[in-house]
């Protein structure tokens, strides 16, 4: 007997509608075992999965028979990675599949703006973060040599209150959230580019490599060279790639998370050597309203503000009362930094009178570090943002959840 032609298409139709919401994977997510106090990304290989293009799939939680759709991102790089956000509204095991599908509703949630010398991290019309690539000169009278580029600045709280502080009075170098090295030897030379005003060095801006704005994520990657002054020129000792990746969903008000990623390489065929000194990495200027009468210091030893300088640690809390609100930020580094865990420099409660904030990773404030030519050293940073204050219980869960990530049980349908 002979199929009717109609048959025959209704057929055809119905099989591809069937493969278009085929299941190509289960993946079980065991979440940590202490209570996170917002949602933590989580990934998985997913060129491991599968090859199908990007734009043919979406990803949903079997929640209660319902299969509920789930904001996701795909990360190109050397391997394609899925990146999703986990929450522990439900207990227990959570599932996911990821499914073909013809097309998925997964709306950009943060954006990478650049413009004005600036490249900005923002949800929606809130901005989080503003990354600076223009020279900014100093004020009106001082020295030139103040000038910088290639710095985070302002580093806002999820209510919009300003965390960083530039050129202060009393430290006009000093560029909100910053990564220069002080005492650094280079072709027998000692090179301070963190001390803009002793005139050796200085960091700089040099291009924009990437800009990513996405359902999960947004991030951009820049590149800053590490310029040693001579007598009639310059030269370039050091390469440095920063990345920054701001995760953050649409209806998540009152958190969000930061990562920094900056990876450190020889410009040239000569070693440079980051010698041992009291500060030195990434750095962090605090806003100015921030005081020790109003803000607090807790360490991952259980140590305070005055005990904190020189300790050795996995992640430090700085937070406190900021005008009419509060602001609170967990500093966390991942194990394979150099010297992790690694050494603080936080400023004493009697700085300047008032007691102003400085808090710094500084991994070779105890020890030595050579970079050698031909190697890249990456150092690992995540920033836990927060309108509520954070218990140190709180810390050492999201510390975790960054170090050792959920694990993701993939199955896959071949």
């Amino acid at each position: 007997m002979r199929c009717q032609p109609t048959l025959l298409i209704l057929v055809f139709f119905g099989f591809l509608a069937q493969a278009w919401g085929q299941e190509i994977a289960l993946m079980v997510v065991n979440p940590p075992k202490e209570k996170l106090p917002a949602p933590v990304p989580v990934s998985v290989d997913l060129d491991q999965i599968t090859y199908l293009a990007d734009s043919a799939l979406a990803l949903v939680e079997s929640v209660n028979n319902k299969e509920l759709p789930v904001n996701f991102q795909i990360e190109q790089g050397e391997k394609r990675t899925l990146v999703w956000m986990l929450d522990q509204s439900r207990e227990g095991k959570r599932m996911y599949k990821l499914i073909r599908k013809s097309s998925a509703n997964n709306a950009t949630a943060i954006t990478a703006h650049m413009a004005d010398g600036t490249i900005v991290l923002a949800n929606a019309d809130r901005p989080l973060l503003q990354y600076n690539y223009a020279t900014l000169m100093p004020p009106q009278g001082v020295d030139e040599i103040f000038k910088r580029s290639g710095f985070i600045h302002p580093f806002w709280s999820p209510a919009g209150k300003e965390l960083t502080r530039i050129q202060a009075p009393d430290h006009y170098h000093h560029y909100g959230l910053w990564n220069p090295w002080t005492k650094v030897e280079y072709k027998g030379k000692t090179v301070d580019f963190w001390n803009l005003g002793e005139k050796q060095g200085t960091v700089r801006y040099a291009n924009t490599i990437s800009r990513t704005s996405g359902a999960v994520f947004g991030a951009f990657k820049v590149l800053h060279e590490h310029v040693v002054f001579g007598d009639a020129s310059e030269e370039v000792a050091m390469h440095e790639v920063q990345g920054i990746r701001i995760f953050q969903q649409p209806d998540q008000k009152d958190s969000y998370i930061a990562d920094i990623i900056i990876d450190l390489n020889c410009a040239t065929d000569h070693e440079v050597q980051l010698k041992e000194y009291r500060y030195g990495g990434l750095g962090w200027r605090t806003t100015e309203k921030w005081d020790r009468n109003n803000s607090e210091v807790i360490t991952s030893e259980g140590l305070g503000r005055k005990e904190a300088d020189g300790s050795l640690a996995r992640w430090c809390i700085v937070q406190g009362d900021i005008d009419e609100g509060y602001a609170a930020v967990v500093m966390m580094s991942f194990p394979t930094n150099y010297n992790h865990p690694e050494p603080l420099r936080i400023w004493p409660e009697d700085i300047y009178d008032r007691g102003d904030m400085f808090a710094n990773f500084s991994p070779t404030k105890n020890m030595d570090w050579v970079l050698e030519p031909g190697k890249t050293y990456r150092l690992r940073y995540r920033f836990f943002v927060s309108d509520k204050k954070i218990s140190p219980d709180e810390a050492e869960a999201l510390w975790q959840a960054y170090a050792h990530p959920p694990k993701v049980d993939v199955t896959v349908n071949r």
